[in-house]
């Protein structure tokens, strides 16, 4: 069984930033959207790194020594290119010290009203008994995700953990991604919401992560 974690559902600053990214008084200021997206990894690696191996470290002071635990061996952290940026900054200021991996994946719409979606460049370090952090803050359909999944695993080896983090996800979506996945998996969100349009897109969701991050697309 997949195991599932939603941030949203406890109190906390979390759902300050949730609610600004959703709030169209508010998202449409390029930059406190992307801040607040790094914010929100932010407290997702806060989190996972709870769950994370630790060791004892003996750490020299200026006036002596003590024992400090410290993180085992450091994530590699994959991001769905290009609304998963933001994110991905995020999770690289707390854990500073990982590796890191990208995932190019689009849709292609079909006319009048289908798409599908294609993984079309991947760089990554070795995954093999890594940890593995693949992020995108949007899962509407689920299919980019999983298919960053199997190419990272494909290619690159087959980490001891993975964790799959979303800001907000559709139910649909989640579900998909949940039957998808291996037992060694991990799901964080911020949100889950109800409906999903013909074309993809959450309801009430937020909108186009990567249009309101970075300006709109041709």
């Amino acid at each position: 069984m997949v195991k599932m974690i939603n941030l949203g559902e406890q109190n906390s600053i979390f759902n300050q930033y949730i609610s600004e990214i959703r709030n169209v008084d508010v998202q449409n200021d390029s930059l406190r959207f992307r801040r607040n997206i790094e914010r929100l990894g932010e407290i997702f690696a806060y989190e996972i790194s709870k769950t994370m191996n630790f060791k004892s470290n003996l750490i020299t002071t200026p006036l002596g020594q003590c024992d400090i635990n410290l993180i085992d061996s450091e994530p590699v952290i994959a991001t769905v290119l290009r609304a998963g940026l933001p994110l991905h900054q995020g999770m690289l200021n707390y854990f500073d010290k990982a590796d890191n991996a990208f995932v190019s994946a689009y849709r292609m719409h079909i006319p009048p009203d289908d798409f599908e979606v294609k993984v079309e460049y991947i760089s990554s370090p070795n995954l093999t008994d890594r940890v593995l952090i693949l992020c995108d803050p949007m899962v509407a359909s689920g299919q980019s995700m999983v298919l960053s999944y199997d190419a990272l695993l494909e290619a690159y080896g087959h980490p001891k953990h993975i964790h799959i983090v979303s800001i907000i996800a559709s139910a649909e979506g989640m579900a998909y991604v949940q039957d998808n996945v291996k037992s060694n998996v991990t799901i964080w969100t911020g949100a889950i919401d109800a409906e999903m349009t013909a074309q993809a897109y959450i309801v009430p969701g937020l909108g186009d992560a990567g249009d309101l991050a970075f300006g709109k697309k041709e």
